[in-house]
C-alpha cells in the first residue's frame, strides 16, 4: 500500500509541475462547474481535498522518464514506453468496470485501448474528454489506455497530447501523408499495438474511407461512420446528391436536380450520377458558372478547414482559383455552387447509432468566417434562427442521416437566409468538428464519450448524457426508448460563444505563422474555459495546423457570453515567435454588428478588406518603446561580448568606453525613420536624445521576460521579439510590427513554408499589388503580392523550402522615382520628459551612478546635495565621504599600475562573476567625468565651514583626502593636489 501511495503522490506532483499555462482541462472544468456537480448525483463524489488536487493537475507521461524506454515497432515507428500503472488490491479492474457498464447499457463491444490517430487540438480534446467521462462514470480516469502517434516536430514542440498519452509511438515527420494521414501506417500501429479502436479526430485521415475499411478488415473498431457511408457523406458532391434525394433544400450548384434511391440505406451513388455533378477542367468550371451565375464557390470535395475552397466573382478569378484549389487538395473531385449572399452558416450536431436511431443535439452558428474558416462559433443558433425553422433543420438532418444508416457523430451544415427565413444544405461532415465543445456546453453531452459509447453498441436512448438532455427521470440506468423525432429535448438556457486561438497574423490577411511559444498564460473562470494543444516552451511547427487554442464563454444570454469572452481574450497572454489574432478577436467582439447579431458569412472578409477593424496605437509611444527595447538589448549584447572577452583573458577592452551609449539608434515606423542617441544612465535608467529633445525612462525586466517601462509619467508593459521581417512588439497588450526596411526591388517571404509556383514567367512584367507567387504554409496555399511595378526575376524554384525573410524574387523597377520614400523624423515626440525620481536623496543617488561610470549632470546635482542634507552637517559630510570612497574603491586598483595588470587581477578576483570585473573596468574608463565630480565635491567641502557653523572635518573625510592625495599617475594630478591642499588646511585650526 505504501508503494502505491508513493506512486500516486509522484504522479500528482509530476502533473502539478507540468501545469505550464494554468489552464483547467475540459473534464476538470466540467467536474468543478455547477453542471458537473449535478452529474455527480447518485454517484460517489470525490472528497474536497481530491478536487483541489484535480483542479491543478493534468496527467503527464514523460517520454524519457520513469521506467520508459524505446522498442522498435516497424521501420517507420518507434514506441516510447511510459511507467506501468497498477490497480490497487481488492478493487475492481478498470476493464471489469467498463465491461459491466457496456453490458448494463445494452452494448456489444468493450473498447478500452484506443489509438488517437491525430495530433494537436483534436488529440488533446479527445483524451481529456474521454478521461472526463471515465472519471465521472467510474471515478477512475485510467479506464482507457491511450496510444498516440507523435512526429519529431510534435515532440520538439512540447505538444500537450503527448504528455496526456499512456503510450507514445514515434512516426516520421514532415507533411501529414507521412504520418497522421497515412492510412497504412495508422493501421500498422493499431494492429501491432493491439488497440480496440482508433479515434481519428478531424482533418488528416478522419474522412478517408480507406481507414475504417482497413481497420475493419483487421478487427479494429473505427470511432466514426462505416466506410461506405463515410465515402458518400465525406464527399461533398455525394453529400449534396444525397441531401437532394432526402428532400433537404439545396442552393443552385453544378449537380442541380440529381437524385438517387435511398431505400437501400447504403448511400451508394452511381458513378455516372456523381460525374455529372463534377467540374474536371477550367472550361467545365467556366461553363457551370455561366449557368449558376456569379459569384460562385469552387470547392474540392475532399477539402475542409478553409482548404480547397475559393470564391470567384468573375471568370478571371475562377480560372486562377481552379489551379489553387487543385493544388491545395490534389486529386480531389471539384464542384461549384452559387454563393448565397447575406447568409448565416448554421450547423446541426447529429449522432447516429447502430440501431437506425439518429439524434439532433441542437446546433451552432458559425457565421463569423475568414476565407471560409471559422473564427467564432456560438450556440444555440436560435438567437438568429426562429425555433420552428431550426427544428425543421434538425428534422432534415435526422432524415438524411437515418436514411443512409449513419453511425457516430457528424455535422449537417446549412446556409440560412434570415431575410427570407429559408435554409439550404451545404454539406455533411462525417466527423466531430473543432467547435463541438459549443454543443457540449449548451447540452451537457460529452461528444467524444458519446461517440465511444455508440461504437461500443450502446443505443442512443441508453446513453446517460442523452437521457439527461431528454429529461428522463432515470438517466443513468433507464431503458425506455425515446422518439427523437417527436419528443423535444429540454429547453436550452445557456448561450456559448467560442473563439479559436490561431498562430496567424491579422495585419497580413491572417497569414499563418510558426515558431516557438515562450509564454502561454490562461486562467479558466466560472464562465470561461479553454484548452490548448501546446504550452509554454513549446511551439507551432510548419506542418501543424495554425489553431492551437480554443476558448469557450457561456452566459444566460448571448450578451453575457460575449462580454465574458472579451474579458478572457484580453487576459490571455501568448508570447513567442508566432503571431496571434487574439487582440483582433476582442475588437471584433466589440463591433456593433457582432453585438447586434446582424453579421453574415461575408461580414468578416469585408472588414478585413476595408481594414475597418484595427487596434489603435499611439505612434510616439510605439517609437519610444521600440527605442528603449532595442537600446537595452544592444547594450546587454555589448556587455555579454565584453564579459566573454574577459573570460578569454583579453585585457584591453576599448569598447568599454562606449558601453552605455547607442548612437545612432534608428527605428522605422509608418514610413518615418527616427534617429536617436540613447544612453544608459543606470542599470535600469535610459536617456533618449532625439532632435534636441530629451526623455528619461526607467526600464525594468520582469520575471516573465517583459519590460516595465516608466516614461512620461506613465507605466507601460513591453514585450519585443526580433524576427527577420522586423521588430514585433507588444505594447500594453497591442501587437505592433516595426518592419525592417528592405530594398523595394526585393520580394521577400513573410511566412515559413515552401514555394508552390510562380504566377509569372521569369522576366515577365508584374504590377504592384499583383500576386507573383503561391506558397504553402501551415497546410494552406496563399499568394504573395509584389510591392512595386517592374520585371520579376525568380530567386527560388518550385518546391523550395523557405523561411520568413527569404528572398523570393527581385523586381527591375519600372520607375524607381515612384518608389515610396522613407522620410526622416524632424519634429518632437509628444511625450513629456518627467525625470525619474530615485528616492528622497535623488541627487546623491545619481552622483553614485556617476561614480559607477554612468553619465549625469554633475554641475546641477552637486549643489543639490546641500538641499538634500536639510541643514544636517553630518548627513552632508557622510554623503561626500561615501562618494569619495566609491571613487577610491575603483581607482586605488589602477593608480600606479598598468591597466592590463589591474584587469588581469580583476579577472582572477571575480572569475566566478566577471560582471563585477567589467563594472570596475567600465567605471575606470569614465575617469575624466568621475574626476570632475571629485573636484566638485572637494570644492563643495571648502564651503562647509561657512554653511555649517562650527563644522569640523570628520575623520572619514580626512582619510579620503589623504588617500586621494596619494594616488599616483598623471590622470590623478589635479585631484591629488587639491585633496592634499584640503587635507593640510584641515590640520590648521580653524579649518
Amino acid at each position: 500500500m505504501a508503494v502505491q501511495t508513493a506512486v500516486l503522490i509522484c504522479a500528482i506532483c509530476s502533473a502539478l509541475v507540468s501545469a505550464e499555462h494554468r489552464q483547467t482541462p475540459t473534464f476538470l472544468h466540467r467536474l468543478l462547474s455547477p453542471s458537473g456537480a449535478a452529474r455527480l448525483r447518485g454517484k460517489a463524489a470525490a472528497s474536497p481535498s481530491h478536487l483541489q488536487v484535480l483542479r491543478a493537475a493534468k496527467p503527464i507521461i514523460d517520454p524519457n522518464g520513469g521506467r520508459g524506454g524505446r522498442t522498435r515497432l516497424s521501420s517507420s515507428a518507434t514506441v516510447i514506453n511510459p511507467p506501468v500503472a497498477h490497480t490497487a488490491p481488492g478493487t475492481k479492474s478498470s476493464r471489469a468496470k467498463l465491461e459491466e457498464y457496456v453490458e448494463q447499457h445494452g452494448g456489444n463491444r468493450v473498447i478500452s485501448k484506443i489509438l488517437v490517430a491525430n495530433n494537436g487540438m483534436a488529440a488533446t480534446k479527445a483524451i481529456n474528454s474521454m478521461r472526463q467521462w471515465a472519471y465521472m462514470e467510474f471515478g477512475d480516469e485510467g479506464v482507457f489506455e491511450f496510444v498516440v502517434m507523435a512526429t519529431p516536430e510534435d515532440l520538439k514542440a512540447n505538444a500537450e497530447f503527448i504528455k496526456l498519452a499512456d503510450r507514445i509511438v514515434e512516426v516520421p515527420g514532415g507533411v501529414n501523408r507521412n504520418n497522421y494521414a497515412n492510412v497504412d501506417l495508422i493501421v500498422d500501429i493499431a494492429t501491432r499495438e493491439e488497440v480496440d479502436a482508433v479515434w481519428p479526430g478531424w482533418g488528416h485521415a478522419s474522412e478517408n474511407p480507406k481507414l475504417p475499411e482497413k481497420l475493419n478488415d483487421n478487427g479494429i473498431a473505427f470511432i466514426g461512420p462505416k466506410a461506405p457511408v463515410m465515402a458518400a457523406l465525406g464527399d461533398k458532391i455525394a453529400a449534396n446528391i444525397l441531401a437532394q434525394s432526402a428532400g433537404v433544400p439545396s442552393i443552385p450548384w453544378s449537380g442541380d436536380g440529381l437524385t438517387v434511391d435511398l431505400s437501400s440505406g447504403s448511400g451508394d451513388i452511381p458513378k455516372e450520377t456523381f460525374d455529372k455533378a463534377m467540374v474536371t477542367t477550367v472550361e467545365e468550371a467556366v461553363e457551370a458558372a455561366s449557368r449558376i451565375g456569379y459569384p460562385v464557390m469552387l470547392k474540392a470535395s475532399e477539402g475542409g478547414g478553409g482548404k480547397g475552397i475559393r470564391l470567384s466573382d468573375n471568370e478571371e478569378d475562377l480560372r486562377s482559383n481552379f489551379v489553387q484549389v487543385s493544388n491545395e487538395v490534389p486529386g480531389s473531385p471539384m464542384f461549384m455552387m452559387q454563393l448565397c449572399t447575406n447568409a448565416r452558416h448554421i450547423e446541426v450536431q447529429i449522432v447516429g447509432d447502430q440501431y437506425g436511431q439518429a439524434v439532433a443535439l441542437s446546433g451552432r452558428d458559425c457565421s463569423t468566417q475568414r476565407r471560409f474558416q471559422k473564427i467564432f462559433e456560438e450556440g444555440p443558433p436560435t438567437s438568429i434562427v426562429p425555433p420552428d425553422t431550426f427544428r425543421e433543420m434538425e428534422l432534415a438532418a435526422q432524415r438524411l442521416t437515418s436514411s443512409i444508416g449513419y453511425e457516430a457523430a457528424g455535422t449537417v451544415e446549412y446556409l440560412y437566409n434570415a431575410a427570407e427565413d429559408k435554409f439550404y444544405f451545404l454539406e455533411l461532415n462525417p466527423r466531430l468538428q473543432v467547435e463541438h465543445p459549443v454543443t457540449e456546453e449548451i447540452t451537457g453531452i460529452n461528444l467524444p464519450a458519446t461517440q465511444l459509447q455508440v461504437i461500443m453498441g450502446i443505443p442512443l436512448h441508453r446513453v446517460p448524457d442523452i437521457r439527461r438532455f431528454w429529461q428522463r427521470a432515470d438517466p443513468q440506468d433507464g431503458t425506455d426508448t425515446i422518439d427523437f423525432v417527436k419528443e423535444p429535448y429540454r429547453t436550452i438556457d445557456t448561450h456559448c460563444i467560442a473563439a479559436r486561438v490561431t498562430a496567424e497574423n491579422p495585419d497580413e490577411g491572417f497569414k499563418p505563422t510558426s515558431g516557438s511559444i515562450d509564454r502561454l498564460d490562461f486562467r479558466s473562470t466560472n464562465n470561461v474555459w479553454g484548452y490548448f494543444s501546446v504550452g509554454a516552451n513549446g511551439g507551432i511547427h510548419e506542418y501543424a495546423d495554425s489553431q492551437f487554442g480554443h476558448l469557450f464563454a457561456r452566459g444566460s444570454t448571448r450578451e453575457q457570453a460575449r462580454k465574458a469572452l472579451v474579458i478572457a481574450l484580453k487576459r490571455l497572454d501568448v508570447r513567442g515567435e508566432i503571431r496571434t489574432a487574439v487582440e483582433y478577436l476582442s475588437q471584433l467582439l466589440e463591433t456593433r454588428e457582432f453585438m447586434d447579431n446582424t453579421i453574415d458569412t461575408s461580414w468578416l472578409d469585408g472588414l478585413i478588406k476595408q481594414k475597418a477593424v484595427g487596434v489603435p496605437v499611439n505612434t510616439d509611444d510605439v517609437v519610444v518603446a521600440a527605442i528603449l527595447f532595442r537600446a537595452k538589448k544592444q547594450i546587454e549584447a555589448k556587455e555579454a561580448e565584453l564579459i566573454g572577452s574577459l573570460g578569454r583573458g583579453q585585457l584591453y577592452l576599448k569598447e568599454v568606453q562606449d558601453l552605455n551609449t547607442i548612437s545612432p539608434l534608428e527605428i522605422t515606423f509608418g514610413d518615418t525613420k527616427y534617429a536617436a542617441v540613447v544612453k544608459r544612465t543606470a542599470r535600469d535608467l535610459f536617456r533618449i536624445e532625439i532632435n534636441g529633445q530629451t526623455i528619461e525612462a526607467r526600464v525594468r525586466e520582469q520575471t516573465d521576460g517583459s519590460l516595465l517601462v516608466s516614461v512620461g509619467g506613465a507605466n507601460r508593459k513591453v514585450y519585443g521579439f526580433e524576427e527577420p521581417l522586423g521588430l514585433r512588439m507588444n505594447l500594453d497588450g497591442t501587437t505592433v510590427l516595426l518592419p525592417t526596411v528592405y530594398d523595394p526591388s526585393e520580394c521577400r517571404s513573410d511566412v515559413n513554408g515552401k514555394v508552390v509556383r510562380y504566377l509569372q514567367e521569369d522576366g515577365a512584367e508584374v504590377k504592384a499589388g499583383e500576386p507573383y507567387i503561391e506558397v504553402e504554409a501551415m497546410k494552406m496555399i496563399m499568394a504573395l503580392k509584389a510591392g512595386e511595378d517592374g520585371k520579376i526575376r525568380h530567386e527560388k524554384s518550385a518546391g523550395s523550402i523557405i523561411s520568413a525573410g527569404d528572398l523570393l524574387g527581385t523586381v527591375e523597377l519600372k520607375d524607381p522615382s515612384k518608389v515610396k520614400k522613407i522620410t526622416p523624423f524632424e519634429g518632437t515626440l509628444n511625450i513629456t520628459d518627467v525625470p525619474i525620481a530615485l528616492g528622497e536623496d535623488n541627487a546623491a543617488q545619481r552622483l553614485e551612478l556617476v561614480m559607477k561610470g554612468f553619465e549625469h549632470d554633475i554641475d546641477t546635482l552637486v549643489p543639490k546635495l546641500i538641499t538634500e542634507s536639510g541643514g544636517d552637517a553630518k548627513k552632508a559630510s557622510d554623503t561626500v565621504s561615501n562618494l569619495l570612497q566609491q571613487f577610491l574603491s575603483v581607482e586605488e586598483q589602477f593608480a600606479g599600475r598598468s591597466a592590463d595588470e589591474t584587469v588581469g587581477e580583476l579577472i582572477k578576483q571575480h572569475k566566478d562573476d566577471l560582471q563585477q570585473a567589467l563594472d570596475v573596468k567600465a567605471a575606470h574608463r569614465q575617469l575624466p567625468r568621475r574626476n570632475k565630480l571629485v573636484l566638485a565635491l572637494l570644492r563643495l567641502l571648502q564651503t562647509f565651514p561657512n554653511r555649517f557653523g562650527g563644522w569640523t572635518m570628520p575623520s572619514e573625510v580626512e582619510g579620503c583626502l589623504q588617500r586621494l592625495s596619494q594616488l599616483e599617475g598623471r590622470d590623478y594630478g589635479p585631484i591629488a593636489i587639491e585633496a592634499d591642499r584640503l587635507y593640510r588646511d584641515c590640520r590648521i585650526l580653524p579649518f
